[in-house]
């Protein structure tokens, strides 16, 4: 199997259209929708997204931010726990926020809309950001959210460190070993997912691409173990832990683990499209070199 994620170009840390170009198209989206912000940087802004919590804490001025989701204080969720720790926490709720006097609003899509929805009825500005699944788009992100902060050089700033960090970590070798990434109920991330793209660009090649899966699924532990992966990549317990992670202490994989590189997920590093991801990356890295592979 080649380094190059099947189904995408050469160059699988970028997509069809340009970085500049697509920088530039999603800051003009966001200030076409929010052009009364653009004329002065908002002051009291509050995020309710764990991702967006730690794009914003990068490049937000001191005092900018007044409150972030309470999962940004869980140093088991998010990189940035530290400078959280300061911040008011919110659960993400309409009337909560609504009562922090926002001037703006930052979420995902998928961080109760409902709520976005009726900030948005009661005259709060709110800024929507996509998830990332591929590197190549943290910069682009960071850029909105730069572009929304009256910060883009801040976050011009920062998005420039991290692709330094990025091009001294990717490696595009001939010799890649193969991955099986492995979680709860026996889920796998393809080549299509921001994990599968860290584990790419760490040199390993996907054992759920390689079953039909670049977009990730349910791997069968049949599969895993006929796959034979020369590394499994296993999440965290949680505390209280489900049965749907008792997969993770199968014999099977138990077996497979050891006698494998080893690899586990600092969740922090790996659940958000921040430059915190070149933790995860040279996580791995290191344990493939230490193994001599």
């Amino acid at each position: 199997m080649s380094g190059a994620m099947p189904g995408r170009a050469a160059r699988p840390l970028s997509g069809s259209m340009s970085r500049s170009e697509g920088i530039a198209l999603a800051v003009a989206a966001w200030l076409a929708i929010a052009a009364p912000l653009a004329a002065e940087a908002p002051q009291r802004v509050v995020s309710m997204n764990l991702c967006t919590d730690q794009l914003a804490m990068l490049v937000a001025a001191e005092g900018q931010i007044v409150s972030v989701s309470y999962l940004a204080q869980d140093p088991g969720a998010s990189a940035m726990a530290a400078q959280a720790a300061g911040l008011l926490p919110n659960r993400g709720r309409a009337e909560e926020i609504f009562l922090m006097r926002p001037d703006l609003v930052i979420t995902g899509p998928y961080s109760n809309p409902t709520a976005a929805d009726m900030l948005r009825r009661l005259g709060v500005a709110v800024l929507v950001v996509d998830p990332v699944s591929r590197l190549d788009e943290i910069p682009d992100r960071l850029a909105v959210i730069g572009a929304a902060l009256g910060q883009a050089d801040r976050a011009a700033k920062v998005a420039a460190d991290f692709e330094a960090g990025l091009g001294a970590l990717v490696d595009t070798g001939p010799e890649r070993p193969r991955a099986a990434l492995y979680g709860a109920n026996g889920y796998s991330a393809g080549d299509r997912t921001l994990a599968g793209q860290i584990l790419w660009a760490a040199g390993f090649d996907n054992i759920a691409t390689e079953q039909g899966m670049p977009d990730g699924g349910i791997l069968p532990l049949e599969l895993l173990a006929l796959s034979q992966p020369d590394m499994i990549v296993t999440s965290r317990a949680e505390p209280g832990a489900s049965r749907s992670e008792e997969i993770l202490d199968h014999p099977v994989v138990a077996a497979l683990r050891d006698g494998a590189i080893p690899g586990r997920m600092r969740d922090s590093d790996w659940v958000c499209g921040t430059p915190h991801v070149l933790g995860a990356i040279a996580d791995l890295r290191g344990a493939r070199e230490e193994a001599g592979r």
